[in-house]
C-alpha cells in the first residue's frame, strides 16, 4: 500500500493564534513539533494498515516544519515548495492508494477556526467552485480524485470536518479543535495523536473506493479578494474576468488547468 500524507498546521491540536503558525515567531516552535507528532501518528496508522511506502508533503508556510526523524523509515518527506500547480499535494499521482490530510483547517470566511483561510489569509476572502465555498481540503481532494486517488482521512477543526462529511461522506474525519470566535477549544495533543493514528488505520482498512469523489464536467471558479486592487491585477490573467470590484472568475473543463490558474492568481 502506497499512501500520500499532506500536512498543515492551522488544524493542529491547541493552535489558536497566527503567531503560533508563523515560523518567524517564537510561539510557532511548539506547534511545529506538534505538527510533526500528528504527522508521525498518521504515518504509524498507515503502517499498521499495511502501508510500505509513504510520501509526506510538509504544506505549511515555508514547508520546513516536519521533523523527518519522527517519521517511520518507509516515509519520504517533501520540504519546501517546487511551485508546481499541485502545491500541497506535489508529486501525488495515480500510483497512490489513498490521500491523508493532517492538520487541515476550514476555508476563508468560515467562523469555525480563528485561523480559517484559503491559501492566503491576507489576500483571499473566499474561493468558490461551481457555487460551493471551498477550502484547501476541497481543492486537494479534487486534485486527488482527478487521478483516481481517494481521500481517506482528514484531521483538523470541527467546522472543516462538517465540510468533509458533506462533500465526501465516507472520508474518515478526526476533529481535534473547535473555533469559538477568536478562541479555540482543543482536545489534549496526545489524545489527538492517538485518534489520528487510530483513524488513519481504520480509514485505510476500510472501503477506499467509497471515498472516491466524482468530479463535475466543468469548473466555474470565483475568487474574492480582500482588496479591489488585488482583483484588478489578477483579472489580467488569461481568460479571467471581473465579476465585481473584488471578485474575479474563470471557467475550465480540466481540473489541472484550474490548479494551474489558481497557482498564479491566489
Amino acid at each position: 500500500m502506497k499512501i500520500y500524507v499532506s500536512a498543515d498546521i492551522e488544524g493542529i491540536a491547541g493552535i489558536s493564534h497566527w503567531d503560533e503558525a508563523d515560523p518567524e515567531k517564537p510561539d510557532c516552535a511548539p506547534f511545529r513539533e506538534r505538527m510533526s507528532e500528528h504527522v508521525a501518528a498518521a504515518c504509524e496508522g498507515a503502517v499498521a494498515a499495511g502501508a510500505k511506502d509513504i510520501l509526506v508533503k510538509d504544506a505549511h508556510a515555508d514547508a520546513r516544519n516536519v521533523d523527518a526523524a519522527l517519521l517511520p523509515t518507509c516515509a519520504r518527506l517533501i520540504r519546501g515548495w517546487s511551485r508546481h500547480p499541485l502545491g500541497m499535494v506535489q508529486d501525488l499521482d495515480e500510483s497512490f492508494d489513498a490521500l491523508v490530510l493532517v492538520g487541515y483547517h476550514s476555508g476563508a470566511g468560515s467562523g469555525g477556526n480563528p485561523l480559517a483561510h484559503t491559501w492566503s489569509s491576507s489576500r483571499v476572502a473566499r474561493v468558490e467552485i461551481n457555487g460551493l465555498a471551498v477550502s484547501e481540503f476541497h481543492v486537494n481532494a479534487m486534485a486527488a480524485a482527478s487521478m483516481g486517488v481517494p481521500t481517506a482521512f482528514v484531521s483538523g477543526d470541527e467546522a472543516l470536518c462538517r465540510e468533509v462529511r458533506a462533500f465526501s461522506p465516507s472520508t474518515r474525519c478526526v476533529p481535534v479543535l473547535e473555533g469559538v470566535g477568536a478562541s479555540t477549544i482543543s482536545i489534549h495533543p496526545r489524545v489527538a495523536a492517538e485518534r489520528i493514528r487510530a483513524g488513519v488505520e481504520e480509514a485505510l482498512r476500510g472501503d477506499l473506493a467509497a471515498c472516491r469523489i466524482e468530479l463535475p464536467a466543468r469548473f466555474e471558479v470565483s475568487v474574492r479578494y480582500r482588496k479591489a486592487e488585488q482583483a484588478w491585477r489578477m483579472a489580467w490573467f488569461p481568460d479571467v474576468r471581473m465579476l465585481d470590484d473584488e471578485t474575479v472568475a474563470f471557467e475550465r473543463a480540466d481540473l489541472f488547468e484550474v490548479l494551474r490558474a489558481l497557482s498564479f492568481i491566489l
